[in-house]
């Protein structure tokens, strides 16, 4: 388990998380029934119904909802980014 600042709020505080999983792992969820759900919710639910996954990346201080497909193409873009890191798929 790690943290880090991001700057996502004005106060310097961590305001990230990731979570290593052994490798085999198995993870559940549970996500908001709301039919407008924000752009990470949509993209872990996608990550849950595929491989087991490697690491959990959670953010902290900032909702990231109503953000459309600019929010969906974030969310990717900060799982393809820790696992090309890791060395794994995302």
């Amino acid at each position: 388990i790690g943290s880090a600042s991001l700057g996502v709020r004005a106060e310097p505080r961590d305001d990230v998380a990731i979570i290593s999983l052994s490798a085999g792992s198995r993870a559940s969820a549970v996500f908001t029934r709301n039919a407008f759900c924000a752009a990470p919710v949509t993209v872990a639910r996608e990550h849950l119904a595929g491989a087991a996954p490697r690491y959990l990346l959670v953010n902290a201080g900032n909702a990231n909802a109503g953000t459309g497909t600019r929010g969906l193409a974030d969310a990717r873009s900060c799982c393809e980014a820790l696992a090309t890191r890791a060395g794994c798929t995302p």
